[in-house]
């Protein structure tokens, strides 16, 4: 697959992803009333479900990243070169603000507005660092072990991630900018953003390390036993 191709499949999806957050977060203020619990159950239900499909969608095409830690993640294991993470990058967080502005026109509201919503206090820094280990931990495990769940897998980890953290999971450099431009529901202030950043690179960078000598290939396993087989055999011969 060529570089331009996915490069569009990484900037429509993420654009298609931070389109479904902002959008069922604008949605879900305006319909729930003043109750933010019901807000917060109709915004993760639409994004998980929108990612699930997103994934399924572009995979075959980019990888379905849509969030810069996961390329980073992949140049890690070593599935992709290090010169495709620029213009990955790049691509998704284009289609990051792309997918907000779309949204913002759609409800009327300022194409690009900064949001007010504070998320700086070390509770939920901690959060997002927790948040991004986590869903590391999920794509790690279910791609190095049953691949097929994977899509499934992080949809589900992303709508439990919004519920049982403080910051609600962002979990995505890219969506944590693009939600700075949106003064609406899902937002972070603009000042907020680097902290946020911070902490979901150095989540992810633990996890990586962690979860990929957890989760060794298959064939490190096999190749380990075969070498353990023969040295039982040529103890037994020795004998």
């Amino acid at each position: 697959m060529t570089l331009s191709r996915r490069l569009a499949a990484e900037a429509i999806g993420t654009a298609f992803l931070l389109a479904a957050i902002v959008g069922s977060g604008i949605m879900a203020a305006r319909l729930s009333g003043a109750s933010e619990g019901l807000a917060l159950l109709a915004n993760t239900l639409a994004t998980g479900l929108a990612l699930m499909t997103l994934i399924l969608t572009f995979a075959p095409i980019s990888g379905a990243h849509f969030n810069p830690v996961v390329t980073l993640l992949e140049v890690w294991q070593g599935k992709m070169p290090w010169r495709d993470v620029p213009p990955y990058i790049a691509a998704q967080t284009i289609g990051a603000c792309a997918g907000v502005a779309a949204v913002d026109v759609m409800f009327g509201l300022p194409v690009f507005s900064a949001a007010t919503q504070v998320k700086s206090d070390w509770p939920q820094l901690w959060s997002e660092f927790i948040a991004t280990f986590g869903l590391i931990a999920v794509i790690v495990g279910c791609s190095r072990r049953r691949p097929a769940t994977t899509p499934f897998a992080v949809a589900a980890y992303i709508v439990a991630a919004c519920w049982f953290t403080s910051s609600s999971s962002f979990a995505n450099p890219a969506a944590t900018l693009a939600r700075a431009m949106s003064n609406t529901f899902t937002g972070i202030r603009p000042a907020d953003v680097a902290g946020f950043v911070v902490a979901q690179i150095t989540g992810a960078s633990c996890a990586a390390v962690v979860f990929d000598w957890l989760f060794q290939p298959a064939g490190k396993f096999d190749l380990s036993a075969k070498h353990e087989s023969a040295a039982d055999a040529g103890n037994e011969m020795l004998l």
